[in-house]
């Protein structure tokens, strides 16, 4: 897609998307680096952020919209359901055919002879 700079950027969502992962990775940081440079890492983190912003808002400028976890759980729902009520309807219109035998469900024409037979 082209550059569209009439398209809106979800602020708010990026904002709280970097808070989360700002949280998180200085948390991260605080346990792992206890006495190495913490004070370093957590800069790292922080000057992370503007970029974060920048690359999202030109990406939403550009037409991309990350799907959501909402949207994907509603699109599951939905076509679960879909194939679920489809499943349902053609179970009831035709009976379930009969499968081909195999060597395995001992309906094939060449069983193996037993071996046990003792000779005399």
């Amino acid at each position: 897609m082209a550059w569209d700079s009439s398209r809106p950027v979800p602020w708010n969502r990026l904002i709280r998307e970097w808070l989360i992962y700002a949280a998180i990775m200085s948390a991260v940081f605080v346990v792992f680096f206890r006495g190495d440079n913490v004070v370093g890492a957590i800069a790292g983190v922080l000057i992370s952020g503007p970029l974060y912003l920048a690359f999202g808002a030109a990406m939403a400028k550009f037409g991309y919209q990350r799907t959501r976890l909402k949207d994907v759980r509603r699109s599951a729902t939905t076509s679960a359901d879909a194939s679920t009520s489809a499943s349902i309807s053609a179970a009831d219109d035709t009976p379930r055919p009969k499968p081909a035998p195999t060597s395995r469900t001992a309906g094939g024409a060449n069983r193996p002879k037993s071996s046990n037979r003792r000779k005399h």
